[in-house]
């Protein structure tokens, strides 16, 4: 998207915004803080853009098609999965919405806020800039009390309304936005890609429609999406490894709090992404795979999920009736996509993905 946008071929950005996102966790005293200051500047350039596509360049017929297309595309699902192959279309249903771990991660970032148990736990800081805290990261079950009971339940509405509005509700209409806004502009594509080169074709027809600006200020949404996405990425992989680390083998150790190991993750990954872009892997196969490697994170910890609130939470807090019926139901997708993938990496190896 950059490249587009300043009309240039140097592939050395993406080490540079690599190497930026680095910094930008590493050096920050409360590394949430930081996260929420720039993620929000990133999230208003991608609502300004929203709002201007959607009432400069969207059409009533395209809307409609929501309603009139929509049956026509799922019933051409098989046809669809047997042209582009069922990691992609694994990796869209992953991704689409706040798929991978974001939703898992959510609880981490509550934490760091310091909403409800949150004030028990230290947060993630900088080893360098920031002050680390003393306590312990583990963290304990609060006794089931009525006073409890009803603290609970305050911060449990307050979860289920930051659920709904952020993820189910913006979420939905974004997606929607942006496939009516595709429809408007470039239409059905009448034969699937093997790259992302689409984005200039979609870009280039827009700018021919509206104009040279709406053009540009496609590629800085874009940009700003895909940064926006990768800083969270980079942030949530490194707060889930370290928090399973600290919980499990280094539970007893002084020196590597949450913090440090979380650093270092950040590192190893950032170390490990620049590696791989110098290597110059298509990155249309690299998101197939990260999507499809998303997958299965939620295939396990879709189950995982079950399984804590079955069995080892106290019984006034567990998940039960319709929400547990619907974690069942989230299960199975999931568990079907990952059986036929591993099934056919088996039978017909790793060039299956492609």
């Amino acid at each position: 998207m950059l490249t587009y946008l300043l009309g240039i071929s140097d592939s050395n950005y993406p080490i540079i915004a690599t190497i930026a996102i680095a910094l930008s966790v590493t050096l920050s005293p409360v590394v949430y803080n930081t996260l929420e200051k720039v993620e929000g500047v990133l999230v208003a350039i991608i609502l300004v853009y929203m709002v201007f596509a959607i009432i400069v360049a969207t059409d009533a017929s395209s809307w409609a098609g929501i309603v009139t297309k929509a049956p026509a595309g799922a019933a051409n699902l098989p046809r669809y999965i047997n042209e582009i192959g069922v990691a992609a279309v694994f990796g869209a249903v992953v991704f689409a919405g706040a798929g991978g771990c974001n939703n898992h991660i959510q609880s981490n970032y509550i934490r760091d806020k310091g909403l409800g148990m949150g004030l028990r736990i230290p947060r993630i800081v900088s080893p360098i800039t920031g002050e680390e805290e003393a306590e312990p990261s583990l963290g304990y079950m609060f006794p089931t009390n009525d006073d409890n009971m009803r603290r609970w339940r305050q911060w449990w509405k307050v979860a289920n309304q930051e659920q709904l509005i952020t993820f189910y509700t913006l979420g939905l209409v974004t997606l929607i936005g942006l496939s009516v806004l595709l429809n408007s502009t470039l239409g059905i594509l009448d034969e699937a890609t093997d790259d992302i080169s689409f984005t200039k074709e979609w870009a280039d027809a827009m700018g021919s429609q509206i104009g040279l600006w709406f053009e540009y200020f496609f590629y800085a949404a874009g940009f700003a999406i895909l940064l926006s996405t990768n800083i969270g990425v980079v942030d949530w992989v490194s707060r889930l490894t370290a928090d399973s680390l600290k919980v499990t083998f280094l539970k007893e150790s002084s020196f590597w709090s949450e913090s440090k190991i979380y650093v270092t993750v950040v590192w190893i990954l950032c170390l490990s992404g620049m590696a791989i872009i110098w290597t110059g892997i298509e990155p249309l196969a690299l998101l197939i795979l990260a999507s499809v490697g998303g997958g299965f994170m939620m295939f396990f910890y879709s189950e995982l999920l079950i399984r804590l609130n079955t069995k080892h939470l106290p019984e006034p807090i567990k998940l039960g009736s319709w929400r547990l019926v619907g974690m069942a139901v989230a299960f199975l997708p999931y568990a079907a996509f990952v059986i036929y993938i591993i099934y056919q990496m088996i039978t017909q190896g790793p060039a299956s993905f492609a």
